[in-house]
């Protein structure tokens, strides 16, 4: 995503937990026009770090138009071990995280009606084996920013949040965790997250990549009974 907008000419601050990784994204940023470049480092799993990214960005950019959430912790695709610790820890990543540097970019954002851009997934829209502890944490994202939509529409703010559903995406790392217990398609990483930039630009309040899960979702609210048939023919011996 940040390559996209650096071709768009944005002022761009990014952070994950690597430095050498950030600064590899930094330097393409740079080579392909992002007007402004910066990076920090910060671990979304320390409660004191998604404010204190934000606060950093603020500072450094003298405000903001776009927050996107889109970070994302590591989990396991297997049947649930009954770690309920991962579970909290995954939480706290995946989803209070985005609470608080929502919290704490909510008043730049005020300032410049702009847009909060949250990256969800299918996975939060229908209950999925074997990530169970990833499912629990986006069906909170969406049932959080899906209220929030509702109340800054009540308090008639000038931000806007926009939910982005992504189906498979073809990441190196998402290849590598389903390898065996999926055959579904994945999806470009370049248009989905261009997809992501343009729903937010629009301001829509969901969108979906590929376009159809939209149907996904449709048809399992009509009719859920139709994933039940699909799991009940799985088991682990077929897994296998």
């Amino acid at each position: 995503m940040a390559y996209h907008y650096a071709k768009f000419g944005a002022q761009i601050i990014i952070t994950a937990r690597r430095l050498e990784a950030l600064k590899k994204v930094a330097q393409k940023c740079v080579k392909l026009g992002a007007q402004k470049m910066m990076y920090m480092t910060g671990d979304m799993s320390d409660p004191a770090d998604p404010e204190r990214v934000v606060k950093y960005a603020v500072e450094k950019l003298g405000g903001l138009d776009f927050l996107v959430l889109n970070h994302v912790g590591n989990t396991n695709v297997e049947f649930w071990n009954r770690d309920a610790d991962h579970v909290r820890s995954l939480m706290q990543v995946n989803f209070v995280s985005y609470t608080q540097m929502t919290a704490a970019a909510l008043p730049a954002l005020e300032t410049s009606a702009g847009s909060i851009i949250v990256v969800s997934s299918l996975a939060g829209k229908l209950a999925s084996p074997f990530v169970a502890p990833y499912t629990s944490t986006k069906f909170a994202m969406n049932g959080f920013f899906g209220a929030m939509q509702s109340e800054l529409a009540i308090q008639k703010s000038n931000v806007s949040v926009s939910i982005m559903i992504l189906g498979l995406i073809d990441t190196e790392s998402a290849m590598n965790k389903i390898r065996g217990f999926s055959t579904m398609t994945a999806y470009p990483a370049s248009e989905a997250a261009l997809s992501i930039i343009k729903a937010g630009a629009s301001r829509q309040k969901e969108a979906f990549y590929p376009w159809f899960h939209y149907f996904t979702c449709l048809i399992n609210n009509i009719f859920p009974f139709l994933k039940d048939l699909v799991l009940s023919g799985l088991s682990m011996d077929n897994k296998d």
